[in-house]
């Protein structure tokens, strides 16, 4: 056993087992508990000099405080956002123009998340950006030496994540940041899979930007952070009446604000009480199980080690990941997989990586979170036993 989780999810109890973490996680009551006089009682706008701006703007300027010490950053570094997708946005596209560039050259790697990699490419197709896009090892890794022989004088900035979404493999982000600064380059980092999960500091990171998302860390979703540091100049992603320090105009959600400020509080606790380890445990109890009872068909795709403490990605052979989990209606799980027009494809990330094409189509990502419990572990292994044992 690895010890009892927190009492059940609402929203968790009588449904099949949870294991989508990475797509989206739960909101956590307290979560909601603490923004929801904001969408009743503090109703003002925070930028008002009357009474009832009073407790918005505190409220907004607390959040802003979690947010920051979630990772290390000091409060006027944090730029709230509607989404991972747009601060991502305002970090690639924000360094690209205020760099001044004829020619920007932007870096980037292969298992990246589409919003990074469509907005390279929108990049280089609106604004005459130069596009590299790094390959990763059989590990889903970028090589330090790979990004090196790729820095050049125009480069502007490198985006590499913290963690895969599907395999959670762990960039060597320090690693990596320390060249691009080297160069004279902007390093920025989605750490929305990680961020919660594991600590984060971005000064020991050594990154400029770091994106932070709200869904994936137990807040609604909707709200988001960008992590700017202090002297860098970004082209704002919305124009107007100068909130966010002038990147993103609009009058600010603060329930949202509040939710992601909670998030972060809880997170950083979390951290503290060593919730990580006990997930990890949970991970790798699952993943034992379904080796013993299907012998030598399950394969991890991924680090064995540099991984997140809550991601599973294993592949089984002879079977497909779609099939396997439609037979499992004791479970709620996704593949990598992707489905047009009736058929599947294979996980770009495992094909970057290297895999074949029956391998990844026979992948499954299990992700566990904050209410997964050794119940889970009992109730998902048995029940992908069986339904890989009948194909």
């Amino acid at each position: 056993m690895t010890g009892d989780a927190l009492p059940p999810h609402p929203a968790l109890a009588g449904g099949p087992v949870y294991l989508d973490h990475n797509a989206t996680t739960p909101v956590d009551p307290g979560v909601a508990e603490a923004m929801a006089p904001y969408l009743s009682d503090f109703f003002g706008n925070p930028s008002s000099g009357h009474p009832y701006g009073a407790e918005p703007r505190r409220a907004l300027a607390e959040a802003r405080d979690r947010v920051a010490a979630l990772v290390g950053a000091r409060p006027p570094e944090i730029v709230f956002t509607c989404s991972g997708s747009e601060a991502n946005l305002l970090a690639l596209r924000g360094a690209v123009l205020a760099s001044g560039r004829a020619r920007p050259h932007v870096i980037t790697q292969a298992t990246e998340h589409p919003a990074v990699l469509e907005t390279a490419r929108a990049l280089e197709r609106l604004h005459g950006a130069r596009v590299t896009v790094l390959p990763v090892d059989g590990a889903g890794l970028v090589a330090p030496g790979a990004l090196a022989a790729a820095l050049t004088r125009e480069t502007v900035l490198v985006s590499v994540m913290a963690a895969n979404n599907e395999t959670g493999a762990l960039q060597p982000v320090a690693e990596l940041a320390g060249l691009a600064r080297a160069h004279g380059a902007l390093f920025h980092c989605d750490a929305a899979q990680a961020a919660g999960k594991l600590p984060l500091d971005v000064r020991l990171l050594g990154v400029d930007l770091l994106t932070v998302v709200g869904h994936k860390m137990y807040a609604p979703k909707a709200t988001a952070a960008l992590y700017v540091r202090d002297g860098v100049r970004l082209e704002p992603v919305v124009y107007g009446g100068g909130q966010e320090h002038g990147l993103r105009a609009g009058t600010e959600n603060v329930a949202l604000a509040v939710a992601l400020g909670t998030a972060a509080r809880l997170a950083v606790d979390e951290l503290a009480g060593g919730r990580a380890a006990r997930i990890a445990a949970l991970r790798d109890d699952l993943q034992r199980r379904l080796a013993e009872g299907l012998p030598g068909r399950v394969h991890l795709n991924g680090p064995v080690v540099d991984r997140l403490p809550n991601t599973l990605n294993v592949s089984v052979d002879g079977a497909v990941g779609v099939e396997l989990l439609a037979a499992c209606p004791e479970i709620a799980a996704s593949t990598g997989s992707a489905c047009h027009s009736g058929r599947h494809e294979p996980s770009p990330v495992l094909t970057a990586m290297g895999l074949p094409a029956e391998r990844a189509l026979g992948a499954l990502r299990l992700s566990l979170g904050r209410w997964s419990g050794d119940r889970d572990v009992e109730i998902a292994a048995p029940a992908l036993i069986r339904a890989a044992t009948a194909r």
